[in-house]
């Protein structure tokens, strides 16, 4: 298994990570955001959706704000989409806890993500490579409380990985027409 990891704060953080997502797109690769504008903390995917679409990202993303997939519609809203797109390639991507000497970290995988693993849910894997933002610690006992999540962090993270993707999608093309 493959992964590479960058902080948000690391100038190169978006080249880093386009260089490792570039394999693993093509003219059939879509992309699913995990998470709800209902929690800070969970609303990474659907801004990262939200910001792909506002950029006319290319390929075909799944997950926004104004139309997000979390855990209650999870289920379904893969089966559509793999349904429309039987053979496609999925990029899933979500928040996630991890250590705290982590917070603020972005990893791209080369495997799925089990989304609300973090909290005690059992969800279907998502992806044939995913990308995820960690958020806040999985050290504390009260998990996703969103007592020190503050959105700033999320909105840098979903900023990163946005133009991560948008310039992945230039690298694996080689289109100079597109920015």
């Amino acid at each position: 298994m493959a992964k590479i990891k960058t902080h948000y704060k690391n100038p190169l953080a978006y080249y880093n990570l386009a260089t490792f997502i570039k394999d693993y797109l093509d003219e059939d690769t879509i992309i699913i955001c995990i998470g709800t504008d209902r929690c800070i903390g969970d609303c990474l995917g659907p801004l990262v959706g939200t910001c792909l679409k506002e950029n006319f990202f290319p390929l075909p993303v799944y997950g926004t704000i104004s139309d997000p997939i979390h855990a209650l519609n999870l289920e379904n809203k893969l089966n559509e989409i793999k349904l429309k797109h039987p053979n496609s390639k999925i990029i899933g991507i979500d928040a996630c806890l991890g250590p705290h000497s982590s917070i603020g970290e972005i990893q791209a995988r080369d495997f799925s993500i089990n989304p609300g693993k973090g909290v005690g849910k059992l969800l279907p894997p998502v992806g044939d490579m995913s990308l995820i933002g960690i958020i806040d610690s999985s050290d504390d006992t009260e998990l996703f409380t969103n007592r020190n999540i503050r959105l700033n962090l999320i909105m840098q993270l979903s900023k990163v990985i946005t133009k991560a993707l948008l310039h992945s999608y230039y690298l694996a093309f080689d289109n100079s027409s597109f920015i």
